[in-house]
């Protein structure tokens, strides 16, 4: 079993700051915590080892790439068997359209978040991408309106992080 990994509050600060902006240098980084650029790198770095920060992502816009109607999709699988798992996985992770996959618990077997051109690419999508599917029972669509980014993700006061 894997070590569990203490974080202090220089720690979280790090943590908080570098989910706000990635691209924030080791210098300012320092600054703002109150320790040496050193000490910053080498927090990061053990952050890093750790697996508590797994990487740095590129947020693009989709409706200025042609991209603005945004959907979640309701997949119900049958058979729900696990050899069918990680080929639907695949399957939908492949789909240029396809943003997020996530395996669920209760009526529905995923959901999918989609981003589309317009409507009737979400109909294409649906039909030729999901329901044409041999193993997919049931796709329920909403669109998304609006989305709304939340706070850093942090560990519960008190708690630790186990690495990956």
């Amino acid at each position: 079993m894997a070590e569990s990994v203490a974080l202090d509050p220089v720690d979280l600060h790090l943590l908080r700051l570098l989910q706000n902006d990635a691209r924030t240098t080791y210098r300012d980084l320092a600054a703002q915590v109150g320790v040496a650029p050193s000490t910053c790198l080498d927090r990061v770095t053990r952050l890093r080892r750790a697996g508590v920060i797994l990487g740095h992502q590129l947020r693009l816009d989709p409706a200025k790439l042609g991209r603005g109607l945004e959907a979640l999709l309701s997949v119900q699988v049958r058979p729900h068997r696990r050899e069918l798992v990680g080929p639907f996985v695949e399957r939908v992770r492949a789909l240029p359209e396809s943003r997020t996959v996530y395996h669920l618990t209760g009526p529905d077997d995923y959901l999918v978040h989609v981003a589309v051109r317009d409507m009737a690419d979400l109909q294409r999508l649906v039909l030729d991408g999901f329901t044409s599917r041999p193993e997919v029972a049931r796709v329920e669509t909403r669109l998304i309106f609006q989305q709304w980014e939340c706070g850093p993700l942090l560990p519960p006061d008190g708690e630790r992080i186990r690495p990956t």
